[in-house]
């Protein structure tokens, strides 16, 4: 995968960089040399994702389109913990997001191989089942109350201030409306979802066939 102007040593400096400015706590060279250790891993599963997404020029990453960077530093985190067990270097790169794009997104949370991010800012993920194909914008959370954890289908759509939470499951090729919540209950596979009249029952209507071609390479 090319980097867009830079070489894999740049890239780690700047990511170092980054994290000094950010939480400048005198540990970036330890910080350093775990994002070393596994900075290629995370770059193929980050070209797999790129690849994927049908918005994004395939085989670059360009470390400034926000969301390619967001998903970037959470690949990251999530790769040194796996293959390590560190928590140091992991929780600076969730800080680092959470700072740099606004968005929560824990490192221990599994996030599917393909996901596409339109805006990161007021993201909140919980730990929770995530289906491949999945698309997030700005103000969606989702939530988990004590033991009950949602379940997210495959090629789900959460548009704008959208809410999943409370052991809700939502069905594959599922559009979760602008604003609408889906707390604890089940949306059906194949629906979009919409908020009913004066926030009562849920309102189901078919999805469209050709939604994911805008977001997709599939």
């Amino acid at each position: 995968m090319k980097l867009r102007d830079h070489t894999r040593e740049s890239l780690l400096a700047y990511v170092t960089a980054q994290c000094a400015a950010i939480i400048p706590d005198g540990r970036e060279a330890a910080f350093r040399a775990t994002c070393d250790a596994h900075l290629d891993e995370a770059l193929e599963r980050l070209h797999a994702c790129i690849n994927g997404c049908a918005p994004w020029r395939p085989d670059e990453f360009n470390v400034l389109q926000s969301s390619q960077h967001t998903i970037f530093l959470y690949y990251l985190a999530n790769s040194i913990w796996r293959r390590s067990g560190d928590t140091a270097a992991p929780t600076r790169l969730f800080l680092m997001n959470k700072a740099l794009n606004g968005i929560d997104l824990f490192y221990e949370i599994a996030m599917p191989a393909v996901f596409y991010i339109g805006h990161s800012l007021g993201i909140v993920l919980a730990k929770a089942t995530y289906g491949n194909h999945l698309v997030l914008y700005q103000g969606v959370t989702v939530g988990r109350h004590k033991d009950q954890i949602p379940v997210i289908g495959e090629r789900v759509v959460l548009y704008p201030g959208s809410s999943v939470a409370a052991g809700a499951v939502i069905g594959d090729d599922v559009v979760v409306s602008q604003g609408t919540r889906v707390i604890g209950k089940r949306v059906p596979e194949g629906q979009m979802v919409f908020a009913g009249p004066g926030g009562g029952e849920l309102v189901f209507r078919p999805r469209p066939d050709d939604l994911l071609a805008e977001y997709f390479r599939l």
